[in-house]
């Protein structure tokens, strides 16, 4: 049985049970939202994981991604990869080799990671026809069916389909025109076998059957975007929005069928569209988990696009977004490193908890705790209210203060202590 199906028959399943305890919510709400499909609970039934929810009315989570490339194969590097962002707080992670032996590293990823664990099986399909028969073109539906039941079978929890890659798509895509055109690596996979083979998509040509697959291992669909935009000139266009048609329709097939998906959203995508995104996303697809890569909310900061993407992390999150993807240092420009992974982490764990703060999902105890902590000039206590305890701890071991309760920026004249030593305590009859 899946968690939806088992929802739907009032049965609260551990996962259910865990969400609910974590998230500081009722278990009845996590039963419902499973139910009707607004809350998503990655988890195969071939893994025991912490599971993790993902939807409406739980705190945004954050998706870390590893994988080799065709210049870089270092196993061992992309397993410390996930480690560090396992580490920094990262709620899942997406195993996306397309260098050396990709069924090895895949696994090496599932047997280390605690957490769910999502992958592009037409990135395999494709690659291995590649590697075959000399192109994309020549993969066959065996193919890519074959390696979705695989990877489902290995205990893969989610899974980027790409369905809605199809004619109609493309069509719309060829009439209306792009700056950057296909920056989707599976969308562009998909697109190129199509048009080559001038046949339909067998991922949407034969839906059922990746249902069929997914509702065995009880497999996550996350129903790919490959019509998203590459460039801030080609965000919220035609193209991506009959994409989104198709997957609004592939969501009812899917929640018919007893089978968890959630939607992908925008890539590139300027900040004030963000909200009209997520509100068309949630309106046409019967308001499934929003999962949004990035977003890229400009194109001019490349070395720094962790911080663009934290910004859309944040945005995102505000307007109802359920899940991020993040951006590293290194994105349009390198594989990331263990480094880049750590920062893009950061980064955009700082952004969602933003987002969660401004939205009201997370109530600011925290926060509140902070500053109070920061008013008594107590540093101990305002390393245990940080994100991240190490990172603050060092930054002032880095450059310490002569007198212990100041810092080394205002150092005597620091204007909390110069408050506490004389307004707070002062008797005058002027300030009462």
């Amino acid at each position: 049985m899946t968690q939806i199906s088992d929802a739907k028959k009032g049965i609260l399943t551990d996962e259910m049970k865990h969400v609910a305890e974590i998230e500081n919510v009722s278990e009845d709400f996590i039963l419902k939202s499973v139910a009707n499909g607004t809350i998503v609970i990655p988890s195969n039934v071939n893994r025991d994981i912490e599971a993790a929810g993902i939807g409406a009315g739980l705190r945004t989570k954050v998706n870390a991604t590893v994988g080799t490339s065709t210049d870089i194969v270092n196993f061992d590097e992309e397993v410390q990869k996930a480690q560090i962002a396992i580490d920094h707080g990262a709620d899942c992670l997406m195993e996306l080799s397309i260098g050396g032996d990709l069924d090895v590293i895949r696994n090496r990823v599932l047997d280390m990671s605690p957490l769910p664990v999502g992958s592009v099986p037409v990135y395999q399909a494709a690659i291995e026809s590649i590697r075959r028969d000399g192109s994309v073109i020549y993969m066959t539906e065996d193919d890519l069916f074959n390696t979705i039941e695989k990877q489902a079978k290995d205990g893969i929890d989610f899974m980027a389909v790409h369905s809605s890659i199809n004619i109609e798509t493309l069509t719309r895509l060829k009439r209306q025109g792009r700056v950057t055109g296909l920056v989707s690596r599976g969308g562009s996979f998909m697109s190129g076998w199509i048009v080559e083979n001038e046949k339909e998509n067998p991922l949407y040509e034969n839906f059922d059957y990746v249902l069929e697959i997914a509702k065995e291992h009880d497999v996550v669909l996350s129903l790919a975007n490959g019509m998203r935009a590459g460039s801030i000139a080609d965000s919220t266009d035609r193209a991506q929005i009959q994409e989104l048609i198709i997957l609004g329709e592939l969501i009812d097939r899917s929640r018919e069928a007893g089978v968890q998906c959630m939607i992908e959203g925008p890539g590139h995508i300027p900040i004030n569209e963000i909200p009209t995104n997520v509100m068309i996303q949630k309106k046409m697809c019967s308001n499934a988990p929003f999962y949004m890569l990035g977003p890229i909310v400009c194109d001019v900061a490349p070395g720094y696009d962790h911080i663009v993407s934290a910004i859309g992390a944040a945005s995102s999150a505000k307007a109802g977004a359920d899940f991020i993807c993040y951006v590293t240092p290194a994105e349009h420009l390198a594989l990331p490193s263990p480094e880049d992974v750590k920062e893009g982490v950061i980064a955009t764990k700082i952004g969602a908890y933003a987002g969660d703060l401004a939205s009201g999902q997370i109530d600011g105890s925290q926060d509140l705790a902070m500053a109070e902590a920061r008013k008594r000039l107590d540093w101990e206590a305002q390393y245990e209210c940080a994100m991240f305890p190490e990172a603050a701890r060092a930054k002032r071991d880095e450059r310490p203060p002569e007198e212990e309760d100041t810092c080394t920026m205002c150092g005597n004249y620091c204007a909390v202590k110069i408050v506490n030593e004389w307004l707070d305590q002062s008797d005058s009859d002027l300030i009462k």
